[in-house]
C-alpha cells in the first residue's frame, strides 16, 4: 500500500508514442484566458517572487508550481488553474526565481529542491485559508514532495500534495532526457538555460563564469557548472542527491500522489519505485501506461484533461 494498479486514463489512439502524448499538448493545447491578479513579494533575501492568484473568497487554497523552465501561464498550469477555480477553490499559481519574464535581483535562480522559496510561499498565502493544497509538475513536483517530506515544521494547514510527471531521481532522469531519442527536449531546455545564465552573468561576473557556457553540451554539464556551484552543492552530483525526492517519500505525513506514465521520456526506472510505494503510508502512486511528460490528453477536446481529474479527485476525496 499505496500503489494504485487500476487506472482508468484513455489516451487519444492517434497520439500512439509518449513523445507524441508530450509534445502534442505542450504546443498546441487551447489558451484559456482566467483572471489572474498578479502580486510580487520579496523573499527575506532581498529577491522576489511573482504570484498570480485567482480568487473565489474560498477558505481553501491550491498552490500549483510549474516545471524545469515553465512558469505560471503555462497551458498546464492554467488548466490546472482552472479545474480548481472553477469548482470553488482559491488558485495561486507562482513562478520560481527568474520564471515571471523578469530576471531576478540575486545570483542564484532556482532548482529542484529550492524548498525554502515554496515554503516561503506557503507562509505568505497561510494566513487567509483554513486548508492548503499542493501540486507541483516536473521538477514542481520533485520539490512540493521534498518540502512534504523534509524534516521542517511545515505549515498545519496543509492538508494534501499531488506530483505530476515527477522525476523522483534526479541523476537518472538527468541521464534519460539527454539520451539521442530525447536530444530535442534537452536541447530545449538548455539553451533558455544558457540564455538565463549569460543575461545573469552581466550582473554577476564574478559569481557565474559565463566563459564556460560553451562547454555545456547537456544538462547535467549544465548543473556541475552552474546550478550546483550557485547554490550551494559541489557539483551536479551532490546537487541531485540532496535534492531528488525519492529519499525524502518516507517522511511525507499528509496523503500525497505521485502520477507517473510509464512512457514519459523524461523519467528514468527509478521513477516508477514499485517496492517503496508498498511500503510508504502516506504517499499513493499512480503509474498509468500512457500519457508522456505533463501529457495526458484528454480522448475529446472539449473534455478536461485527465491529469486534472485525477488532481482533483484525490484532493477532494477520502485519501
Amino acid at each position: 500500500m499505496p500503489l494504485i494498479k487500476k487506472t482508468d486514463y484513455d489516451y487519444p489512439k492517434w497520439l500512439f508514442n509518449g513523445h507524441l502524448q508530450t509534445i502534442v499538448p505542450g504546443l498546441f493545447r487551447s489558451h484559456v484566458t482566467l483572471p489572474f491578479e498578479r502580486e510580487r513579494v520579496n523573499t527575506p533575501d532581498g529577491d522576489f517572487l511573482d504570484l498570480d492568484w485567482l480568487k473565489n473568497d474560498s477558505k481553501n487554497l491550491v498552490i500549483i508550481s510549474h516545471g524545469l523552465e515553465g512558469n505560471s501561464q503555462r497551458p498546464y498550469m492554467i488548466g490546472m488553474a482552472k479545474q480548481f477555480f472553477s469548482n470553488g477553490f482559491d488558485v495561486l499559481n507562482w513562478n520560481f526565481r527568474g520564471c515571471s519574464e523578469e530576471m531576478n535581483r540575486k545570483a542564484i535562480f532556482y532548482h529542484s529542491g529550492a524548498t525554502y522559496d515554496l515554503d516561503f510561499v506557503i507562509q505568505h498565502a497561510a494566513k487567509d485559508y483554513e486548508s492548503i493544497y499542493l501540486v507541483g509538475f516536473s521538477l514542481g513536483g520533485n520539490l512540493t514532495l521534498k518540502y512534504l517530506g523534509e524534516k521542517r515544521e511545515r505549515n498545519p494547514k496543509i492538508r494534501k500534495g499531488v506530483a505530476i510527471s515527477v522525476p523522483l531521481h534526479l541523476e537518472s532522469s538527468s541521464v534519460q532526457i539527454s539520451k539521442r531519442e530525447n536530444i530535442l527536449y534537452a536541447k530545449r531546455f538548455l539553451t533558455t538555460l544558457k540564455e538565463k545564465v549569460a543575461k545573469k552573468a552581466v550582473f554577476f561576473p564574478d559569481e557565474i563564469p559565463v566563459g564556460t557556457l560553451r562547454k555545456i553540451k547537456t544538462l547535467k554539464d549544465f548543473d556541475d557548472h552552474f546550478t550546483g556551484p550557485l547554490h550551494g552543492f559541489d557539483d551536479a552530483h551532490d546537487y541531485y542527491e540532496q535534492n531528488s525526492s525519492l529519499y525524502f517519500l518516507e517522511g511525507i505525513r499528509v496523503p500525497a500522489l505521485v502520477l507517473n506514465a510509464q512512457n514519459d521520456p523524461f523519467l528514468s526506472d527509478k521513477c516508477f519505485p514499485v517496492k517503496i510505494a508498498r511500503q510508504l503510508e502516506a504517499v499513493w502512486m499512480e503509474f498509468p501506461k500512457y500519457g508522456g511528460h505533463v501529457g495526458f490528453s484528454p480522448r475529446k477536446s472539449e473534455d478536461i484533461y485527465w491529469s486534472e481529474k485525477r488532481a482533483f479527485e484525490f484532493i477532494t476525496g477520502d485519501q
